[in-house]
């Protein structure tokens, strides 16, 4: 088996010749390049290896491309405003963006827009999830970063506005960036601010574990995957590297690059906008506003190569290449459906899609619970299989038919669930 191939992903504000381009880390070499539009900064994600999704910058839409159709703009994903910042969870069910204050969370399978979280108060700057999914990271113009569990919110109470895990205020100017290590929920956080500080959290208790002065403010911040070192961009060009298992437990520290000898990559000649690590943790890759991207040998501090771009860079970061971006044979599992732009939506004039089931995890009475009939009708389904595998082919035409009868049934259960509450909600007071 063919080892894996890291790639460079890139998008700059200009988007003349393209609005991405992927190289392959090791050789330079151009492998593909995604036509139609301009991506904004921190608003590039690839969505369950096979899509990619890309914000505008200044626009009310998300475009989305099919890895392997790199020529065609799949769909544009309609948003209520301009999107300031994207991401996707890592099992590709949900994705996440950041639209003036707001973050809106759509479920991928149906196009649901399931909540939107108005807890900042202004722009969202910058989103991520952990590394498995069951918590995300919001960083704000507003100097906060708040901390959600992906639990939490998908089982509010929706008369109930959701609660952040963790509200961390101890910035004092906008953030600029964010990121988190490995470990779920037991990932440390790190966080850069235009303060001049980098601060680094632990997710499971919320303590401010170190914080970082510098001389400048602070654009962009990376850690590689051992969480031994700490990259930090500054707006004048210059990459600082911290050492986390060198330094005496001291909570508060200052960087003083004439002391940290041989700790700075100098070579942009301005603000560096984004960093990643490779896998083995032996090469940086930065972008910055003087149109290039540079990819240095982290050991020895020297740029092994420069990749000049037609605008500031908005985007670039390293990951493992799925295999439908190598292959032109391998087509998506789903497509993309409709994103709804309104909660419930066909209340709010979008059109109701077909095809998706809304359950419900609460119980009512002694009827079983919505989550537990399709536990049922999952059991019943899996035993299908079990005897089309048998040869009783029509058993299980008479079983589907069965199962999709009772999935309409559910369907307007739910919808005459939901257009009884809504006239007891808005029926004015005798």
């Amino acid at each position: 088996m063919a080892a894996p191939v890291e790639v460079a992903v890139c998008t700059d504000s200009a988007g003349q010749m393209w609005s991405c381009v992927v190289w392959e880390l090791h050789s330079g070499a151009n492998l593909l390049t995604y036509r139609g539009g301009q991506a904004g900064p921190r608003g590039l994600a690839l969505l369950n290896g096979e899509y990619l999704l890309a914000a505008q910058l200044g626009k009310n839409y998300i475009s989305a491309w099919e890895l392997q159709r790199k020529d065609q703009l799949q769909q544009k994903i309609m948003c209520p405003g301009p999107v300031t910042c994207l991401t996707t969870s890592p099992d590709g069910f949900y994705v996440l963006a950041g639209i003036e204050e707001n973050i809106y969370l759509w479920e991928v399978s149906t196009g649901n827009l399931l909540v939107i979280l108005s807890r900042h108060y202004q722009d969202v700057a910058c989103l991520q999830f952990t590394g498995d999914g069951s918590h995300f990271i919001s960083g704000g113009k507003d100097c906060l970063v708040l901390a959600w569990s992906l639990c939490s919110v998908l089982q509010a109470d929706p008369s109930r506005i959701p609660a952040p895990r963790h509200v961390w205020s101890q910035h004092s100017l906008p953030i600029t960036d964010l990121h988190c290590g490995f470990g779920g929920p037991l990932a440390r956080v790190a966080t850069a601010s235009l303060d001049q500080t980098v601060k680094l959290w632990e997710l499971s208790s919320g303590e401010l574990l170190l914080s970082v002065l510098f001389d400048g403010a602070i654009m962009a911040v990376t850690l590689d995957l051992a969480e031994h070192h700490m990259f930090c961009g500054g707006s004048d060009g210059s990459i600082f590297q911290v050492d986390l298992c060198t330094w005496p437990g001291q909570r508060e520290k200052s960087f003083q690059p004439e002391q940290e000898n041989g700790k700075v990559f100098r070579g942009h000649r301005n603000q560096v906008t984004c960093l990643s690590v490779s896998t083995d943790g032996s090469l940086l890759l930065s972008g910055s506003h003087d149109e290039t991207v540079r990819l240095w040998d982290i050991q020895s501090k020297q740029c092994v190569r420069t990749v000049t771009l037609k605008g500031p860079v908005t985007n670039a970061f390293i990951l493992l290449a799925p295999v439908s971006m190598l292959s032109s044979d391998l087509k998506p599992s789903l497509p993309l459906p409709h994103f709804n732009k309104h909660l419930l939506g066909a209340e709010h004039g979008d059109e109701p899609r077909r095809g998706g089931l809304t359950l419900r995890l609460h119980r009512q009475g002694s009827e079983p619970s919505y989550l537990e009939r399709a536990e049922q009708l999952h059991a019943v389904m899996c035993s299908a299989m079990e005897k089309n595998v048998l040869g009783g082919q029509d058993q299980l035409r008479i079983r589907v038919t069965e199962l999709e009868e009772e999935v309409r049934s559910l369907r307007k259960i739910n919808r005459d669930l939901f257009d009884f509450s809504t006239r007891i909600i808005t029926r004015p007071p005798k």
